[in-house]
């Protein structure tokens, strides 16, 4: 019986190990994987870099040029780290090994997931232009008065060396290059008066989060400002309702500027559309 049972036992060397053996010889790999941990550390890295210069910009604790000027250098760490995973599996399937994946598939979600958060501005800074100063009304923009427009607003507006715009000056080169990438943005008319309409506004800023800086629901004027990303970066709104159809309806007028920078990416468009769309909801389902 002993000499069958021994004979049917497998040898000690071909037993699957223990969990604990199994486990120990995994952190072991891991440990051994030079390539992993370097990707792992460049894909994690970039967007921790960013979150401190731009969190660092938004804090006060340097300027936004500074924070934005971080971002170059924080995407090329981003793909480094995607050419270098490439390159460790091109280079062992060439050499017949086995990918070591927890690593480097870490570090490869990381970046990818980063870089997706970032292209959509990407494609926003390549196919929009560089300006800042979005309005429904580029004959008559509404103007400030609580709050102070930037004094280089209309410096440097694209499209000096442009054959199509010479002989124009900046203010109507902003012009041709806003109805160019917003034709959408327009004068909207609601059926409410202009008071009704200008309190309306004022609690879907403030519902928005917006600072308050001056509203005259007579006067048909509201001014806010909404600080955005975690650059803390602000923008100046100022909307401008005025009475048609004998008071019973309004036009309204909106304007959203960025305080700092030249290309605003689109963000300020973006406010303008979701602010007059969601107000002409607003006062639509209220009239029904």
């Amino acid at each position: 019986m002993t000499d069958q049972n021994q004979a049917t036992e497998p040898p000690i060397a071909e037993r699957p190990p223990t969990p604990a053996k199994a486990k120990a010889q995994k952190l072991t790999s891991l440990r051994r994987d030079p390539n992993g941990w370097l990707i792992l550390l460049l894909g994690l890295g970039a967007p921790i870099a960013y979150i401190i210069a731009a969190g660092g910009s938004g804090l006060g604790l340097w300027g936004w040029q500074a924070g934005l000027a971080a971002l170059p250098w924080i995407i090329l760490t981003a793909l480094a780290a995607l050419v270098l995973a490439v390159g460790v599996i091109i280079l062992h399937r060439r050499k017949g090994r086995k990918t070591r994946w927890p690593l480097l598939g870490l570090g490869v979600l990381a970046t990818l997931g980063f870089l997706g958060y970032l292209l959509p501005y990407g494609v926003a800074y390549i196919t929009l232009p560089a300006i800042h100063d979005i309005t429904t009304d580029l004959a008559d923009p509404p103007q400030f008065t609580a709050l102070t427009l930037r004094p280089d607003n209309w410096d440097n507006i694209p499209g000096v060396d442009d054959g199509d715009m010479r002989g124009m000056n900046p203010r109507q080169r902003w012009a041709t290059e806003h109805q160019d990438a917003y034709p959408d943005i327009r004068s909207v008319r609601i059926d409410q008066p202009v008071a009704v309409v200008i309190e309306k506004a004022k609690r879907l800023a403030e519902d928005r989060g917006w600072d308050i800086a001056s509203v005259d629901p007579a006067a048909g004027n509201l001014e806010a400002t909404d600080t955005v990303s975690l650059f803390r970066l602000k923008n100046d709104v100022v909307i401008r309702a005025r009475a048609a159809e004998n008071g019973a309806a309004s036009i309204i007028d909106m304007r959203s500027v960025s305080r700092v920078g030249v290309h605003d990416l689109g963000v300020n468009a973006k406010r303008v559309r979701q602010f007059l769309s969601d107000l002409s909801g607003t006062t639509t389902a209220a009239s029904q």
